[in-house]
């Protein structure tokens, strides 16, 4: 199996553990402080033990140069496009679709699937690198996948009239 599918395979498998506790603590918070707030701290209970997991089964041997809490806290930061399409999920499914306010895991489900691919993607360039980027430009260089080009040559000035 090539390396990159899999640590996908590894990071979904991660983010299935992280679906369990994501669900776990909805429904263990949601009686003391409402669905919302469940919801909104469920994310960063599960997203902190996918960090843990990751960093140490998925993306193992991959540069971690910063400290522990530093790349933590870039994890959250590169994962905030899935948080956005995840929770975006969950809470348009929780206003629109009944059933999903009284079986959240399902709406959980749909947002778990919604964010994954972003942020494997993401987590890979941005936090779990190959090698580390020498400098500011290079890490934003790795986020957005720009590459430097040439322009292209200007055409020679002729004054041939």
């Amino acid at each position: 199996m090539p390396a990159k599918a899999l640590r996908f395979f590894k990071f979904g498998t991660v983010g299935a553990l992280g679906f369990l506790w994501d669900s776990g603590t909805v429904y263990g918070l949601r009686p003391f402080i409402g669905l919302t707030a469940a919801t909104l701290i469920a994310y960063f209970v599960a997203a902190t033990l996918n960090w843990i997991l990751n960093r140490f089964w998925t993306f193992k041997g991959a540069v971690c140069p910063d400290h522990p809490i530093l790349q933590w806290l870039r994890f959250l930061l590169a994962n905030s496009c899935g948080f956005l399409l995840n929770r975006g999920t969950v809470y348009t499914l929780f206003y629109t679709v009944p059933l999903c306010v009284k079986q959240p895991v399902i709406a959980l489900a749909a947002g778990a699937f919604a964010g994954m691919f972003a942020n494997f993607n993401l987590s890979q360039k941005l936090v779990f690198r190959e090698k580390a980027p020498k400098n500011t430009i290079e890490l934003l260089d790795l986020a957005v996948e720009l590459h430097h080009h040439e322009p292209p040559a200007s055409p020679p000035n002729s004054n041939a009239h």
